[in-house]
């Protein structure tokens, strides 16, 4: 398994800037927060594979900072063999996730990138408890996406995303 030192490094290796760095950085401390809570709830969560995932989920804003960065990291991760898992993390953390058909109408790879596993909706959700380095709520983050006009239909994922992982743990 990738390690945390191994993960930085890869960031670090790949270009990626210092405050990307930090935001994964972040991301990564809510999401291992989240996964001891559900493990500890009974769960069976791999909270090392969480740590790793996020760090990693943004790898691809090396190369960019559109939607894509989570395409761009994921053919990053399958470049460096990382495990399937880590890269699936990667791939599957935009929102709430991402249809075949809004991927088609984003210029993205026709492809389903809804979080699956318990690991990947812990990623996807932390990254949207967080805005730059600083911790935000989902009424935030929702609040963001109402004022960046994203649709309605995405914003409610948002949330039963929100409510699916927090009831992991209440």
């Amino acid at each position: 398994m990738t390690t945390r030192a191994e993960a930085i490094n890869l960031l670090e290796e790949n270009g990626c800037a210092p405050n990307v760095i930090e935001h994964c950085k972040e991301v990564a401390s809510i999401a291992v927060e989240i996964a001891n809570k559900a493990k500890a709830a009974g769960h069976d969560v791999n909270p090392q594979l969480v740590e790793v995932g996020a760090l990693l989920h943004d790898l691809g804003r090396c190369k960019t900072h559109k939607i894509a960065h989570a395409v761009e990291g994921y053919r990053l991760a399958r470049i460096e063999r990382l495990e399937p898992e880590i890269s699936e993390i990667i791939k599957r953390h935009i929102g709430a996730g991402i249809s075949k058909e809004e991927a088609r109408a984003l210029g993205l790879p026709e492809d389903d990138y809804f979080p699956r596993s318990l690991e990947e909706k812990i990623v996807a959700h932390a990254d949207n408890l967080v805005k730059g380095t600083s911790r935000i709520t989902v009424a935030e983050r929702i609040e963001l996406m109402r004022k960046q006009e994203v649709p309605e239909n995405v914003i409610q994922r948002v949330n039963k995303l929100a409510e699916e992982v927090e009831r992991l743990f209440l």
